[in-house]
């Protein structure tokens, strides 16, 4: 379950929201968390706080009522209004090949344009 040898992939819509250099700390949390066997689950729910300092913000990994839930940190210094204050939950996937990261069926994604 999330072997760190396989590829990682943000579908295009997380992509346009979520700034690379979170999504790839997400993909580095996973690695850590699975390296630490305390994934015991898959897929995982990733939700974000509304609380971020000027480089810092918050995320929390939940695993459904298999194990607590993981407040951790994400260094990113930018604008986070794309991506924090909106209720977006991503939802890591362990596909066969590859890690996927993408948003929830329950996320609103109204507001976001549609290409």
């Amino acid at each position: 379950m999330y072997d760190a040898s396989k590829k990682t992939h943000v579908s295009p819509t997380v992509a346009k929201v979520f700034p690379t250099a979170v999504t790839d700390q997400l993909f580095e949390v996973i690695k850590l968390m699975n390296k630490a066997d305390q994934l015991v689950t898959a897929p995982v729910a990733i939700a974000f706080s509304d609380d971020y300092s000027d480089d810092e913000l918050y995320a929390l990994l939940i695993q459904g009522n298999l194990a607590p839930a993981q407040e951790f940190p994400i260094t990113y210094v930018g604008d986070k209004d794309a991506f924090l204050g909106h209720g977006y939950i991503l939802i890591v996937k362990d596909n066969p090949k590859a890690i996927y990261i993408d948003f929830s069926q329950a996320n609103d994604l109204s507001e976001l344009k549609q290409d």
